[in-house]
Formats: C-alpha cells, structure tokens, sequence
C-alpha cells in the first residue's frame, strides 16, 4: 500500500486507484477495445449515483467526466459502453477505430481557452 493508507490501517481511494489494472487493446472492423478491472474493495468507496437504480451492486453506464473522476485515465475517444453484472467491477470500453486523436485534442484545447 502507499502513504495514502487512512489513519485505521485500511486502503484509502487513493490506494485503490494506483490499482487499477488496463487491458491491452483489442479490436474488430469498427471498434478498439479495453476493458479496466477496478480493485473489488474500491466499488465500497464509489458514489451510489454510479449504480444501477435496479440492482445497486452493478454499476451504471458512466460518462467520461464521472470514469475520470473515479480515478480511470485514458487517452481521448473512450466510451464505457457496457456492464457486466457478475463482475460489476470490470468496466468495458471502446473507441471507434476511425478516432482522430489531433481533432479531439485540437477541439479540446479549443474549448479549454474559451472558458
């Protein structure tokens, strides 16, 4: 564990997060693919909007702005498209295989010093 382990000796969100494991990409004729494994003891520190309102031990279809904020880093272009219900902490990605990487970080940057 790293010096981010909380004051009562358990792993603290921080610890989780140096966790995360990333597959290597895969791919068919339209999608690049990846799948990222969260360490099962970090889903206890997760805000319970990110379930499901149906089963509340599956995670929901997240946005890229709350899988960033759970601590996931990716390059640009990725969608968390599906679930897996026996392993609510596997999370499944994919990025259409035509993605300009330059056109996303132009547009970002863009968008950046217009605020």
């Amino acid at each position: 564990m790293s010096q981010f382990k909380k004051a009562d000796g358990k792993p603290s969100m921080e610890d989780y997060i140096e966790k995360i494991h990333y597959s290597e990409r895969y791919s068919d004729d339209h999608y690049e693919y990846r799948h990222v494994i969260l360490p099962k003891g970090m889903l206890k520190y997760l805000p319970q909007n990110l379930f499901s309102p149906e089963d509340p031990n599956v995670m929901r279809l997240l946005s890229e702005s709350e899988w960033r904020g759970i601590g996931i880093t990716q390059s640009l272009g990725w969608e968390h498209y599906e679930v897996h219900a026996p392993e609510p902490h596997v999370l499944l990605f994919r990025r259409d295989k035509s993605f300009d990487m330059q056109a996303a970080m132009s547009a970002r940057q863009g968008h950046t010093r217009k605020k």
